[in-house]
């Protein structure tokens, strides 16, 4: 783009940089007036456009006019088929494999760049039968509908607490209805489904609901559910396939068992429930299960929450045993057997201590594993173009711009070999993806300090490092860690215990007490969380927390006045609020 330093002209030049910038587009600019040759660059734009005003555009070579000629192109629509212009080659420029969270978003951002897309999304069959719609594992079976029987669950402990408030019930008529809960979260998802369908076609972008497998770089088997087999071509391939539960290897496991891919649409209350399991999955369905009434024992291999600060991990645990979880520690099942059909069924469960080897068994209607994930890297044809893959969990290896070894395959979420599998990540980086690839932008995903929550009874979030992280990464000498118990004044009227929720803050001590780890179990914990995140990646120290002024009475305002740190050795038992 040609430029002047007229009044006029550099009015029009900055509307005109703006739009593209707007758009993503890098673009490149000669300043003519302050160039030596500048004279004689206007008299050859003159001549080759007839043009003597500036800013002059070209794009791809082809003179396109001022600002006013730029404009009109875009409000048209037009201009970012100029910019990205439609191959002949292919049948898309872009096809995504997956329609959940992070092929959703690539595909709806490149849209804009006027590429043609298309995503491909098939969910195939829990062994129950379970299937689902548009939007992937956050939307159907995870996120959204865990987080949701989460506050059904909060909302019946309420209830228990309001007498303490003054609210006179008759304890005897309130009880839980399953299928209201499950239908009134299923037609919410249902609408959800609908509203990505409809995003995709406002953007122009081709969904097809079937499974896709690579024949080879450029080309993609389809079928869809009723058998029908075509082929499509792309230029560029995205993978955003994701992950589905793993069952343990064991007789009855998939005969019998669900997982949390079936617990959300479950047609009958699960009953005395078995969950499996030491993940956040685990822990959060067993926690909601038990806050609705339900007879619920988890069953415990190692630790809680592997990955997670081991101190927070046990505090979750102690907590959920406080509201009537049964735990089941250092213990595997063996065999599930039929001993009842029906909704739901009696089941029995062979199981064993992994230390003695001690054999036991009970009774449970419901046995749900939740014992980790699988990338859905198999039968995608791979193999076929020779993706690289971890071989040991078979997720995709791709380098800082999601880019895998074959150079216009790319994979997005959790898939991804060492990145983190959150829905909030997956949405960023096919964002950030689409961005690089149709926008001229080279920024990258950052997967450093991002906040997570696990939504257990008392609520678990945290952003950078956990303890032992942050021990082995700078040192425990290098370290201050201030932390404290604390009572949300929620609590105090509903006299519950002042010295369950735990605050810590992990700061750097040789780069000016930069906090390098946050952590919280709490009350809307997740809530809590989000803003610090932000102070966190913006690089606060525990002196920027400290100039802070606290929002009193809040959970929140606790990270404003930690004083005590865990060296010291000092008591931080709560007293008030």
């Amino acid at each position: 783009m040609a430029a002047s330093s007229s009044t006029s002209g550099r009015i029009d030049e900055l509307e005109a940089k703006a739009l593209f910038q707007s758009l993503g587009i890098t673009i490149h600019l000669l300043d003519i007036d302050i160039m030596e040759t500048g004279a004689a660059i206007k008299a050859t734009l003159l001549e080759m456009t007839g043009q003597k005003t500036v800013p002059n555009v070209f794009i791809r070579g082809k003179h396109i006019g001022g600002w006013d000629a730029t404009n009109k192109l875009n409000e048209a629509g037009k201009l970012m088929p100029l910019i990205n212009p439609p191959t002949e080659k292919y049948d898309y420029d872009l096809v995504v494999i997956g329609g959940g969270s992070g092929g959703l978003s690539c595909s709806k951002e490149s849209s804009k760049y006027g590429v043609k897309v298309a995503v491909l999304d098939f969910i195939k069959p829990t062994p129950s039968g379970t299937t689902w719609g548009l939007g992937g594992t956050c939307v159907n079976v995870g996120c959204i509908p865990k987080k949701l029987m989460h506050q059904a669950a909060l909302l019946g402990g309420a209830i228990k607490d309001s007498a303490k408030f003054g609210w006179e019930l008759d304890q005897d008529k309130v009880k839980h209805n399953w299928q209201t809960m499950k239908e009134a979260i299923q037609n919410y998802i249902g609408s959800l489904n609908w509203g990505y369908r409809v995003a995709l076609r406002d953007k122009g972008v081709k969904y097809l609901n079937a499974h896709g497998e690579l024949i080879d770089a450029h080309k993609i088997k389809t079928t869809n559910n009723r058998g029908k087999v075509t082929e499509i071509t792309a230029e560029t391939i995205v993978l955003a396939t994701g992950e589905r539960p793993r069952y343990p290897d064991i007789p009855g496991a998939k005969e019998f068992a669900i997982t949390s891919d079936d617990l959300f649409s479950l047609p009958y209350c699960p009953g005395k429930t078995l969950v499996v399991g030491a993940s956040y999955v685990a822990l959060e369905c067993a926690g909601f299960l038990a806050g609705i009434g339900l007879d619920v024992t988890v069953m415990v291999r190692s630790i809680f929450l592997r990955g997670f600060d081991q101190q927070m991990a046990e505090i979750v645990g102690s907590y959920m045993e406080k509201e009537n979880v049964k735990i089941i520690k250092k213990h595997i099942p063996t065999k599930i057997e039929m001993v009842e059909d029906g909704q739901p069924k009696k089941l029995k469960v062979h199981y064993k201590s992994v230390e003695g080897g001690e054999e036991f068994q009970g009774e449970y209607n419901t046995v749900l594993f939740a014992i980790g994930r699988d990338s859905c890297t198999e039968g995608i044809g791979l193999e076929n173009v020779g993706v690289a893959l971890n071989p040991k969990n078979h997720k995709v290896i791709v380098d800082d711009k999601e880019q895998t070894n074959v150079s216009n395959i790319y994979a997005l979420g959790d898939i991804l070999e060492g990145r983190l599998e959150l829905t909030p990540v997956a949405i960023e980086a096919g964002m950030l993806l689409a961005q690089r690839l149709y926008a001229g932008s080279n920024t990258l995903c950052d997967y450093v300090n991002v906040p997570t929550t696990v939504f257990t009874p008392l609520e678990y979030s945290c952003c950078g490092y956990a303890e032992e992280d942050a021990i082995a990464k700078f040192g425990e000498d290098n370290l201050e860690m201030f932390h404290t118990n604390l009572w949300p004044l929620e609590w105090t009227v509903a006299e519950k215990d002042n010295n369950i929720c735990y605050a810590k803050l992990i700061c750097n001590k040789q780069d000016q007490n930069r906090i390098v780890g946050l952590h919280i179990t709490s009350p809307n914990a997740g809530e809590v969380m989000q803003g610090f995140a932000c102070a966190i990646k913006c690089g606060a120290t525990k002196a920027d927390f400290d100039r802070t002024i606290g929002i009193h009475p809040t959970i929140a305002e606790v990270f404003t006045t930690m004083d005590i740190t865990k060296g010291s050795g000092q008591d931080i038992t709560q007293t008030g609020c």
